[in-house]
């Protein structure tokens, strides 16, 4: 009799070390999932918007160079070295060898040829042709040897190459799949697309043929969509979610006290900041431009609104960023706004409009609502509007005489880390919409000279000193109230290592590994 319990209890016991493999406990711990706010509308690199397309596609691509880690430092990718000719023009880059696309295709010059033809296509640009403007042709020297030839020489090379822009596809894919390539992307990462179901999920693979050096641990990622913020945190709450990304400052608070979770912080590169028409009275005069900017308390928005997530704005370029050079910062003086308002002829009970999106950035409308509070402090009666994304990137990146925006909150943030990209795309002449990002309409001919002289120009102290010299210009002139630089606010289970923020807004999981 006690033989037959013995025998039973041995298969209880056998059951019970089962029954956790039978209900996933040990497939979800190579297997995670990530929740992210927007769902990416194409995984084709050379043709995407926004930064939840970018951030799935680094997992799929690589390129050429990469600074995806938190340092932003420009480290070898695709190539494993690279010179530069003395005159600036010719950049030599040295590939990996043994390297090969999901599909089987062979990675080598040629494909980054391929690659790079289809970015330099006038007749057929793609949404990251702007980013690679600067290179006249490329040339392939041997099966892992190419290069770039310029127009003219280009400080920022490096950084361009690193742009989500410049993953490398597959040849192959690309002619395959054409204009449904971002549907069905093909890279040389350390993941592969197994199966997108549109509105809800993104399921990533581990590909085995990875040639890095940093192999994936991670069977599979899972992105799923939640737009909502409480959605979000509840996901992270119920352990259904293993991390997600744009988390509400005061939830990362109280996260905190979760014994099961952490909480990721990283400065950004991204400043927060109200656009002003500048050809919009009174915002066309310089002293109402320096007057918005003392009028508001930015420390008291930081604190009580940011929770303390993320730090102060002085320049359209973040300390992140490689191009910002302290300088002048407009301190809370309600009293002086007060005076250059008065010096201005701007009468008290001046009707001005203030625009915000909701969402789109953390706190967004509560900032942009306090900010307007600071505004009527000093005199301004402002008619505040909250709107969807959408209508509202579509009402301020019209053509000047189209114009009904006075003051409005947006986030800009240069991809390539780099100042060229931000100051050359949003604030010189050349950059007015339909063309570029210039919603302010902000023109000067000091700027636009000096951002043209920085963008060639290889030495990067004297590159350094120009855009000193830019930054200073704008700080006097004023065309936008600076406000906040974003923190990057990502949420994770306790047990969850090998994550990289990123300062470029980005969340990569490709190293990540359940401890």
């Amino acid at each position: 009799m006690k033989q037959h319990i013995g025998k039973l209890l041995c298969v209880i016991l056998l059951l019970c070390l089962m029954l956790p493999a039978a209900f996933g406990e040990t497939a979800a711990k190579d297997s995670m999932v990530f929740v992210v706010g927007a769902e990416p509308q194409s995984l084709d690199v050379h043709n995407t918007r926004a930064n939840s397309d970018e951030m799935v596609a680094w997992h799929i691509y690589e390129s050429l160079v990469t600074r995806n880690n938190p340092e932003l430092e420009v480290r070898p990718g695709l190539a494993e070295s690279w010179t530069v000719s003395k005159d600036g023009l010719v950049w030599t880059f040295k590939l990996r060898k043994g390297v090969k696309f999901h599909d089987g295709t062979p990675f080598n010059a040629q494909a980054v040829k391929y690659n790079f033809d289809r970015l330099l296509d006038s007749k057929n640009p793609t949404i990251k042709s702007g980013v690679f403007n600067f290179i006249k042709q490329v040339e392939v020297v041997d099966d892992y040897t190419v290069k770039l030839i310029n127009k003219f020489p280009f400080g920022a090379v490096l950084a361009h190459l690193a742009h989500p822009g410049g993953g490398i596809a597959s040849p192959a894919a690309l002619e395959k799949y054409g204009s449904r390539i971002g549907d069905n992307p093909v890279g040389t990462g350390p993941y592969r697309l197994k199966t997108w179901v549109p509105g809800d999920r993104i399921v990533l693979e581990r590909y085995d043929g990875y040639s890095g050096t940093s192999k994936p641990k991670m069977r599979e990622i899972v992105f799923k969509v939640a737009r909502e913020e409480a959605t979000r945190v509840m996901m992270l709450e119920t352990g259904e979610a293993d991390v997600a990304t744009n988390i509400p400052p005061d939830e990362a608070e109280r996260l905190k006290s979760n014994p099961n979770l952490q909480v990721l912080r990283c400065p950004t590169n991204r400043v927060i900041y109200i656009g002003m028409n500048n050809l919009s009275a009174p915002f066309d005069n310089v002293k109402v431009r320096q007057a918005v900017n003392y009028a508001v308390d930015k420390e008291a928005i930081l604190e009580h609104v940011l929770n303390g997530y993320g730090g102060i704005c002085d320049s359209p370029v973040a300390p992140l960023t490689w191009g910002y050079v302290d300088g002048k910062r407009y301190e809370y003086n309600p009293e002086k706004a007060k005076q250059l308002l008065k010096e201005a002829g701007v009468a008290p009970g001046t009707r001005i409009k203030l625009w915000a999106p909701q969402g789109r950035y953390l706190k967004d409308a509560e900032t942009a609502q306090a900010v307007a509070g600071y505004l009527s402090a000093v005199g301004f009666n402002v008619d505040f509007q909250i709107m969807e994304w959408g209508a509202y990137t579509s009402k301020t990146t019209v053509v000047p005489e189209k114009a009904e925006h006075q003051l409005f909150l947006m986030g800009g943030s240069p991809s390539t880390a780099d100042a060229d990209w931000l100051l050359r795309a949003v604030l010189t002449t050349d950059s007015l919409p339909p063309v570029g990002y210039n919603s302010y309409y902000y023109s000067n001919k000091v700027v636009d000279e000096l951002v043209v002289k920085a963008q060639r120009t290889v030495d990067p102290e004297e590159r350094l000193a120009l855009y000193g010299k830019i930054q200073e210009e704008l700080r006097e002139d004023a065309p936008w109230l600076f406000l906040t630089i974003m923190e990057n606010v990502a949420v994770a289970k306790k047990d969850l290592g090998g994550l990289i923020i990123s300062p470029l807004e980005y969340v990569f999981a490709y190293d990540a590994y359940f401890k």
